[in-house]
């Protein structure tokens, strides 16, 4: 067989996928027994199996660093980057390639951060500078609230940060950075803005049949639009609706529109060629910046990730 056919031929690589995770449970198994015997044992397997899987892992992954080293009574026991990697195994096997078990094994400093889409606009500049600065290697994601739970539940995460309101989660330690009240938000050239140029505040009531682009239905301050209109007794018309900053500011442009949105600028201003007004409300509303960690304790890079944003929003915490 020619080796380029593996790469086409979805078995072979079925096969390959298969026999690293078949490395990987020989050492779970051998840490959580804390010998090859024990090990051995449980799987069915002779010893040597194992110790075959266990050196197959080590050359994979840490270019044949040890994983474990004799411990007092014979007991085998985990070097430092295998702590690293045996912390990595507690969440779901089946995202374990060979390349991401060689982060997790690495020494390098890392932090696999996740964001809801918004707050990205407003805060990753500044963390991607800081982690830059710590010689921390940075992994982005993004996801709505239910992901960033999820994914902080599973350990695929070892930071999130998001807004509230939150699912209801388990395994998942949270903790408010910032609390941000909400403002009126238009284009410049908008209907809103040539009407109420002038003025410091605007009422929901101001809104009534302007132009006004949404966040989605699972969103929840789409919902809580809808519960300040029908409280205010009035109507909008909805021309679009979007899920972050990212899609708003070319909808309210496109569209001549306004928006209701977190007030954002203790964190990022908005963009110049918009009008902001704060929204006065009988009472008023506010939007938590949450971190999201695994319960038990965030690790160092998260810890300084976490530092630096405190130092950054907290007298915006209130």
């Amino acid at each position: 067989m020619h080796p380029g056919d593996s790469l086409h031929n979805p078995l072979m690589a079925l096969r390959k996928i298969q026999r690293h995770l078949t490395w990987l449970e020989s050492f779970v198994i051998t840490v959580e027994t804390g010998t090859l015997e024990g090990a051995a044992q449980h799987l069915g397997v002779a010893r040597s199996v194992v110790s075959e899987h266990l050196r197959a892992l080590e050359d994979s992954v840490t270019g044949g660093e040890q994983l474990l080293e004799r411990g007092p009574g014979k007991r085998l026991k985990l070097t430092t980057r295998g702590e690293c990697l045996y912390a990595a195994t507690q969440g779901p096997l089946h995202q374990l390639d060979l390349k991401r078990l060689q982060d997790f094994a690495s020494l390098e400093p890392n932090l696999r951060l996740g964001l809801n889409p918004t707050l990205s606009t407003a805060l990753l500049d500044g963390i991607s500078v800081e982690m830059a600065r710590r010689s921390i290697k940075l992994e982005t994601s993004y996801g709505g609230a239910f992901d960033l739970v999820r994914q902080v539940q599973t350990r695929q995460l070892d930071l999130a940060l998001g807004f509230t309101p939150l699912p209801p989660h388990r395994g998942v330690e949270s903790q408010v950075l910032a609390k941000l009240p909400f403002v009126v938000v238009a284009a410049a050239g908008s209907p809103t803005a040539k009407k109420h140029d002038a003025r410091q505040y605007l009422k929901v009531a101001d809104l009534a049949d302007q132009s006004f682009v949404d966040w989605l239905r699972d969103d929840p301050y789409g919902g809580a639009n809808s519960q300040r209109f029908a409280e205010a007794g009035i109507a909008v018309v909805e021309v679009a609706r979007v899920e972050s900053l990212l899609q708003l500011y070319p909808a309210l442009r496109a569209y001549e529109a306004c928006a209701i949105t977190p007030d954002l600028r203790p964190l990022a201003p908005f963009p110049a060629d918009l009008r902001v007004w704060k929204l006065l409300e009988p009472t008023p509303q506010f939007v938590e910046v949450v971190a999201l960690e695994p319960a038990g304790g965030a690790r160092a890079e998260a810890l300084a990730c976490l530092g630096f944003l405190k130092s950054r929003l907290a007298r915006f915490h209130s």
